[in-house]
């Protein structure tokens, strides 16, 4: 009987450690596809899963998330806790990359914004060319607007899924 009871400390103090907890895979790579509004291994979405290996201090605020270098092929999620941790996600290219753009900047486009149970459409001019399924930015026709980052649906069309399930 003395010998568990000396052990007892032992397992005690490596309890907190083996029961660590680590920042969810599930709740940043959902993260990644609200960000990006297309699932994971679709054109456009996040080229893989977040690997379940890593093992990221938890975040006690919202994650930060962006493109990484004004880039469409990189989102960078941050942890804005201080002295935390950053996230580099590859982003699987459209197939229609290389082909012709769908959109051309400085072209007349309809701004299509989604939302749960409405859909409003007004006129914007893109910012950028890109083919379908490209994010590019775009903006209204109200000059005090800032730009707006939409997805490429067809020529003429792009649209802003605002995602409230």
């Amino acid at each position: 009987m003395k010998l568990p009871l000396a052990i007892l400390p032992l397992i005690l103090a490596a309890g907190p450690a083996w029961a660590a907890p680590f920042a969810d895979a599930d709740t940043i790579e959902l993260a990644v596809t609200r960000f990006t509004g297309v699932p994971t291994g679709q054109p456009g979405g996040a080229a893989r899963p977040i690997d379940r290996r890593l093992r990221l201090a938890p975040c006690a605020n919202p994650l930060s998330l962006g493109w990484y270098a004004g880039r469409r092929d990189t989102v960078l999620v941050q942890c804005p806790d201080s002295g935390s941790w950053r996230l580099f996600v590859p982003v699987l290219q459209t197939a229609a990359a290389g082909g012709a753009n769908a959109v051309l900047r400085g072209e007349s486009v309809t701004i299509s914004v989604t939302g749960a149970g409405f859909t409003v459409s007004q006129p914007g001019e893109a910012l950028e060319g890109g083919a379908v399924g490209a994010w590019i930015r775009v903006k209204t026709a109200n000059p005090s607007a800032q730009p707006l980052r939409a997805r490429v649906m067809r020529p003429g069309l792009v649209a802003v899924d605002l995602g409230n399930d």
